[in-house]
This record gives C-alpha cells, sequence and structure tokens, in this order.
C-alpha cells in the first residue's frame, strides 16, 4: 500500500527514550516528519532511543525547536490537533488534512493545562474505560497517524 498523506508528529518534551526511539521507527514507516519539542529527558544519542529506532534514523525526518511557539509560527497555515486523556473530542471524529500537526505531551504528565485550554477544539482524545490514566505514548501517537492515514486513502 502506498501512503499519500505527510502527516507531523510532535512530542512536546518527551521523557522517555524508547518510545522516541519507537516513534520515530514509525515515522519512517509511514512518512511522517517528527519534531521534537523543549526540553528532552534524554539525549540524542541515548543508546536506548538509537536501539529503539533501529536501523530507520536515516529513513526519518527529524526537526528539533526549543518551545511550540516557534514551530507554529513556522506553519501557520497548518491545523494542530493536541492528543490528551482530557477532552471529550474523540480522534475519530474529526476529518484530518495532509500537512496537520498531531501534539503528544510527555509521557507523565501530558500537554499544559494552559495549551490545552487554549485550543479546547482541537483538542482530542482516544477513548478508553474510566479509571484508567493513558496509552503508551508510541500506541498512541500509532492509533492516530494511523486513522488519519486511512481517512486520506
Amino acid at each position: 500500500m502506498k501512503i499519500n498523506s505527510r502527516f507531523n508528529i510532535v512530542l512536546y518534551e518527551p521523557e522517555i527514550p524508547q518510545n522516541t526511539g519507537n516513534i520515530a521507527r514509525l515515522c519512517a514507516c509511514c512518512g511522517a516528519r517528527l519534531f521534537l519539542v523543549g526540553k528532552l529527558g534524554f539525549s540524542l544519542s541515548d543508546k536506548y532511543l538509537k536501539r529503539a529506532g533501529l536501523d530507520y534514523w536515516n529513513s526519518v525526518e527529524i526537526t528539533q525547536y526549543s518551545n511550540l511557539n516557534n514551530l507554529m509560527s513556522d506553519f501557520p497555515n497548518s491545523k494542530f490537533y493536541y492528543l490528551t486523556t482530557k477532552s471529550k473530542n474523540i480522534y475519530t471524529d474529526f476529518s484530518y488534512k495532509d500537512g496537520d500537526f498531531f501534539v503528544f505531551g510527555p509521557e507523565t504528565r501530558g500537554l499544559p493545562e494552559k495549551l490545552l485550554k487554549e485550543n479546547e477544539k482541537s483538542a482530542v482524545t482516544i477513548p478508553m474505560l474510566d479509571g484508567q490514566r493513558s496509552l503508551n505514548l508510541s500506541n498512541s501517537v500509532a492509533i492516530v497517524i494511523y486513522e488519519a492515514i486511512r481517512q486520506n486513502g
């Protein structure tokens, strides 16, 4: 199957190198660009990051930004979606387009409340049973990016 769309994955202050490595591998396989934003909880030379990404590193476009505002100002005409457990908006209820950005927060705390409140209409969630905290970050990214790809053929 050929993927016809190019989406963007944004990891805001990721903390766990293995998750970021898995997500980089996912981006390589589906043609998504990966943006790492803010303070990273690891070094990009981390052995666990490299091991999780295997030999896919040369196949993924990775860009670092110091903050989300700079990223958003560089892509003013793009749509940004903010993934969170704190929204009632289900990820499958949106129509995604080529070039959209999916922003994921750090594993232990998620995206900042202020950011979510400012972007309430584009804050989306993956449904889970009540009382559960959240899915693994790399699983969440995979679920959302493949829904976007499915919608765009």
